[in-house]
């Protein structure tokens, strides 16, 4: 056994602890609190198991479900920022970057390495792994919202173009079904009529 690595590991496993305390806006779907950034990458890992059959092209569901556990992680010293808060977003890329750099060097090298990349290949969305990954990360919290009379959409008065232009391509480009489905629900929100 080598306990250099077991202790960097488990120094790893206590830091991430932390992602339980990241407060998300969107709202879980019974609304009795908001969801956490540890329980949107359970949920989303579980969404990869249920609807892998509607990405775009195949997918590898392992390296997904790794994708989506990982993909938050950066939250812990970064932080949450919700889409719709232009002035927020605009440092959030460095501040995630910084945080992978610090988060993921907890980790032996190697284990580390592996994490990372998954990270940045989840961030830069190309692969189809990847897109589909990023698709499930937008479709859930619009699910949510749709599930909730709005939600964060509500209380962030988040018009029906600003929910289109968020969620759109994302969905579209790694689970059309999903993006079929997810623009049902955007017009039945506001109120608008389903094409024919």
């Amino acid at each position: 056994m080598n306990l250099a690595n077991l202790e960097r590991q488990l120094s790893f496993l206590r830091e991430i602890d932390e992602l339980k305390s990241v407060v998300r806006l969107t709202p879980l779907i019974n609304q009795s609190r908001r969801e956490n950034s540890a329980e949107h990458s359970w949920h989303l890992a579980m969404y990869a198991l249920v609807l892998s059959e509607h990405a775009a092209t195949p997918v590898d569901v392992v390296r997904v479900v790794k994708m989506l556990l990982i993909h938050d992680i950066v939250e812990i010293d970064a932080g949450d920022v919700p889409f719709h808060d232009t002035a927020a977003r605009a440092a959030q890329a460095e501040r995630e970057q910084q945080a992978a750099e610090r988060i993921f060097s907890l980790l032996p090298d190697v284990q580390g390495a592996e994490f990372r990349a998954l990270w940045s290949e989840f961030e830069a969305a190309e692969s189809d792994d990847a897109r589909f990954a990023k698709a499930l990360d937008r479709f859930q919290p619009l699910l949510h919202n749709a599930a909730t009379g709005g939600g964060s959409w509500v209380e962030c008065e988040v018009t029906e173009e600003q929910a289109f232009a968020r969620y759109r391509l994302p969905i579209e480009r790694g689970a059309p079904a999903l993006w079929e489905e997810s623009a049902r629900l955007i017009r039945e929100h506001y109120g608008k009529p389903q094409p024919e």
